[in-house]
């Protein structure tokens, strides 16, 4: 259950541990109920906390793929290549590298749905690596990522005379993303 934490308590105990108390909003009651059960049963639950980011509505998600769906009919390509494209021009991708051998590479372009980029090639042991960027995909953006990813979009699809949202359109739907 995901839920948002409006408020925090700290006491401590007699050892000097501090004992946290939140108060969380949630709109899932189905879920409280069964962690009241599994509580009531004496079993704890495990908890991750961490700072509250608001996700971009999913009317940009939306206008993206549109505009990708544009984009793949005029170059005579999949909107999955020009999504990639996308993600690598304008997107966010991992802080590590992975470098792996070169034979390797194609393997992982695979298994990350070419979620992935080469940056460099360096030799080792006379043998030759190539270091690859992980892509994070556009679900994962909050409001401001996918702004620069829509804002690179609609910058290409107007170099390709694809007809998008004027800016003031734009600049509506993007200021009903950050709210």
């Amino acid at each position: 259950m995901k839920s948002i934490a409006s408020d925090l308590t700290i006491t401590f105990n007699e050892s000097s541990f501090p004992i946290l108390s939140l108060t969380l909003t949630s709109h899932h009651r189905p879920e409280l109920d069964e962690i009241r059960q599994v509580i009531a049963g004496g079993k704890l639950l495990s908890v991750e906390v961490k700072k509250h980011r608001k996700k971009r509505s999913l009317d940009a998600n939306s206008y993206a793929w549109v505009l990708i769906s544009k984009m793949a009919d005029v170059l005579r390509t999949s909107k999955d290549e020009i999504y990639i494209k996308m993600l690598i021009k304008y997107g966010q991708r991992e802080p590590q590298l992975l470098s792996v051998i070169s034979e390797g590479a194609e393997m992982v372009y695979r298994a990350t749905n070419n979620h992935c980029v080469e940056v460099g090639e360096s030799e080792l042991n006379g043998k030759v690596f190539k270091h690859l960027a992980i892509l994070i995909g556009s679900s994962q953006f909050d409001s401001l990522q996918m702004s620069i990813l829509v804002d690179g979009i609609v910058s290409e699809c107007r170099d390709l005379n694809i007809e998008t949202m004027t800016r003031a359109e734009l600049e509506l739907l993007k200021s009903g993303w950050k709210k």
